[in-house]
This record gives C-alpha cells, sequence and structure tokens, in this order.
C-alpha cells in the first residue's frame, strides 16, 4: 500500500472515529443534562436503587463513557455516585471507572495516535520534540500531570488522550490519572450523599476543605516541579 494511499486511510478512520463520539455524545446528552438538574438526580437515583446490585454497573458504565466523550461533564455522574452509593462507595465506583477508562484510551492512543498525528504533521520535526530535554525529563511531565489532575475543574479526560502520545511511563500515568483524581471525586460525592437533605453546611465545609488543600498541594508541587532537575 502506498504512502498516500495509508494517509487517505487513516484520514477516514479519524474521521469515522470523530462521527461516532459526536454521535454518540449527542444521545447521551439529554441524560447528562437531566442529571444536572435536582429533579433528574432524584429520579435517576430510584431508578438505581430498582436495579439493585446492576445499578453499580450503570454508574460505572456511564462514568466510562463519560471519560471516553471527554466533552460531556464528570461531575453530574460522581456526585449521581454519592447520592446512590455514599462518599466511599460513590468514591470506589469512580475510581474503578476512571481506572478501567485510562487504560483502554491510553494504550489505544499510544498504539494508534502517533501514526494520525505523522499523518498530519512531520515526523522527523515531532521525533525532535521528543527528544527535547523538556520531553525527556520524564519527572518533570509527571509532577505537571499530577497537578492537572488533582486540581478540580481541570478537563481531566482530556488529559487522558494527552497523555497517550507523550513520552511518560504507562504505569505512572495511569496511577496518576486515576488517584490524583480523589479530591475532585470524593467533593463530588460527598456533596452527592447531603444534597438532597440539604446539608448545605457539610457541602460548603468540604469545599473549603478542598480548596485549601488544593491550594497547599499546588503550592508544594509547584515548588518541587522547580526544583526537578531540567
Amino acid at each position: 500500500m502506498s504512502e498516500k494511499s495509508s494517509k487517505i486511510i487513516k484520514i477516514i478512520a479519524l474521521i469515522v472515529v470523530i462521527l461516532l463520539l459526536v454521535i454518540v455524545s449527542i444521545q447521551l446528552f439529554p441524560l447528562f443534562k437531566n442529571i444536572t438538574t435536582a429533579e433528574g438526580r432524584m429520579e435517576f437515583k430510584e431508578t438505581i436503587e430498582n436495579q439493585g446490585p446492576k445499578g453499580i454497573l450503570i454508574i460505572l458504565g456511564l462514568m466510562i463513557a463519560q471519560i471516553f466523550l471527554a466533552i460531556l461533564p464528570g461531575e453530574p455522574v460522581e456526585i449521581l455516585a454519592g447520592m446512590c452509593y455514599g462518599p466511599i462507595g460513590g468514591t470506589l465506583v469512580i475510581l474503578l471507572g476512571a481506572f478501567i477508562s485510562t487504560i483502554i484510551i491510553f494504550f489505544a492512543i499510544r498504539k494508534f495516535g502517533k501514526s494520525f498525528i505523522y499523518t498530519f504533521s512531520d515526523k522527523e520535526k515531532i521525533e525532535k520534540l521528543e527528544k527535547s530535554k523538556w520531553f525527556a525529563n520524564h519527572k518533570k511531565l509527571e509532577i505537571i500531570f499530577f497537578i492537572l489532575f488533582f486540581i478540580p475543574g481541570t478537563p481531566k479526560d482530556l488529559l487522558v488522550y494527552i497523555g497517550g502520545i507523550l513520552p511518560v511511563k504507562a504505569l505512572h500515568f495511569i496511577l496518576i490519572s486515576t488517584f490524583a483524581r480523589f479530591p475532585s471525586i470524593i467533593t463530588s460525592t460527598v456533596i452527592g450523599n447531603n444534597i438532597l437533605d440539604g446539608n448545605w453546611e457539610i457541602i460548603i465545609t468540604v469545599l473549603a476543605i478542598t480548596l485549601v488543600i488544593t491550594a497547599i498541594f499546588v503550592w508544594w508541587a509547584t515548588q518541587k516541579n522547580k526544583k526537578t532537575v531540567e
């Protein structure tokens, strides 16, 4: 197969994947929009409770789908998990979903991502960039990723896709992507566990604690990152 034919096939494949993601996003958007409202969350909670053990698989499936379709917000699913299974149970379900999704996305991007990039970019320039001092410092990259995943509100799911094409260690990245989400996830599940009862004091306290811990950690990690050998 000629290089030109190969590029055409890759472009077509990319278009098909994007179209599929768009279609699935459109199909799931009404559900995600509904669970952003108090009424929608209550209705969904009742549905999950009626499913028994299968409810866990539904929440897990939603979390995995949300990470794959990174444009959809993750907080509503995390709040739902807290509403249905409490802070601890909800956090464990969400972490499991993040772990499974990260493994699939990371290795899929690592397997096929670069070939798509080479289709649209100069391979020599990309390889030169990968050999640069900044990219070669894996520890520095991991610290940066940890900070980004740790901060609530950052586009964590998009970072999973980016990590697959960067020269970071697979195991390290998967663990970072999963467990550095903990502050954001535990905050959302605690909110979910208290929001129906209107325990706003607890919710505000948890948000304040998360903000303080995040600020302290980011300051510490930034200082550590500055000391990392370039």
